[in-house]
């Protein structure tokens, strides 16, 4: 890459070396995919949801592939938070790209505790607050269709969150996202997320059953992407671009020209979620993208592209 070539982006005050990012869920911790990709490269880190105790998940089979896209009803699994913080963000520390923790949880106390322990932790650059997960009976999209209850969780965060950056994740599920965005900055979120993946569902034609144990699962890549650029865009125009609030966004991304569409859109940052289970080292290659992309056009600040949609 040219070194008139300049790939940074300002993230509510962090400075990431490129735009690419992980997408929660589809990371784990971040040594899963070390052998595979060259996490150093990367804008930042955004591991896989952590909750206050740990949580084994919904029943199998809660994978399901789709002609355009993926299902997953995976309900959070994950180690808790002792163990996280045990075993977890020693891995962490010393790492390149700026580390997200993505906290979820049932009740606003337990979103509490967990960013509570871990504003402790100097590996950890921010906090994803997950109010839109589809895939869990109490909390998760609960929390995340109601701009009230957006409010008050983002609030109770943002109170102990210690000076981290604050990044809340929007569900597309909702009548009307600039509500949800809105309610989210106004109680004080520094960033925001978007978009979770869909609530969707397959059927079994030979069995006549759902093919996921869990019924429905949230449907995430390429087959979203176009609905989620109109989504980012949306709230970039009406609230973010305004307010001067950095989005996230994702949403089926596997080449830099996709990135390129959300970045174009609002997006300050993009995540690969679904890709990464394909291929691993697809955010390395979406960054290599960016940089050619750069070179072709003459683009010196690939931060000018930022909302530059015509």
């Amino acid at each position: 890459m040219s070194d008139a070539i300049d790939l940074s982006v300002d993230f509510a005050g962090l400075r990431l070396a490129n735009p690419v990012c992980t997408a929660s869920g589809t990371c784990g911790y971040a040594d899963e995919l070390a052998d595979y990709l060259d996490l150093n490269r990367l804008g930042a880190f955004v591991t896989k949801s952590i909750t206050v105790e740990p949580r084994a998940g919904n029943a199998t089979p809660r994978i399901v592939e789709t002609d355009a896209g993926m299902l997953n009803a995976i309900g959070l699994a994950n180690i808790g938070l002792e163990r996280f913080i045990r075993e977890k963000v020693p891995l962490l520390e010393g790492m390149a790209p700026a580390v997200f923790v993505n906290v979820a949880g049932r009740r606003i106390e337990e979103y509490v505790a967990v960013a509570e322990r871990l504003a402790e932790c100097g590996a950890i650059a921010g906090l994803e607050l997950n109010v839109s997960c589809p895939n869990v009976k109490q909390g998760g999209i609960t929390f995340g269709t109601d701009p009230d209850q957006i409010a008050k969780v983002t609030a109770a965060v943002k109170a102990v969150a210690g000076g981290k950056c604050l990044m809340v994740k929007l569900t597309p599920s909702v009548t009307d996202i600039t509500a949800c965005a809105r309610a989210a900055v106004d109680a004080g979120a520094d960033a925001l997320s978007l978009v979770n993946t869909f609530p969707a569902m397959v059927i079994d034609v030979a069995s006549r059953r759902p093919v996921l144990a869990n019924v429905t699962g949230g449907l995430s890549g390429p087959a979203i992407r176009p609905i989620a650029v109109h989504l980012v865009h949306r709230v970039w125009r009406e609230v973010a671009g305004p307010r001067g609030i950095p989005l996230m966004g994702m949403g089926g991304i596997r080449t830099a020209s996709d990135a390129l569409e959300f970045i174009l859109a609002g997006a300050t940052a993009v995540a690969v979620g679904t890709a990464t289970l394909i291929d691993p080292d697809t955010a390395e290659r979406i960054i290599n993208g960016l940089a050619a992309y750069c070179r072709r056009t003459g683009t010196t600040r690939l931060a000018d592209l930022i909302g530059a949609v015509q």
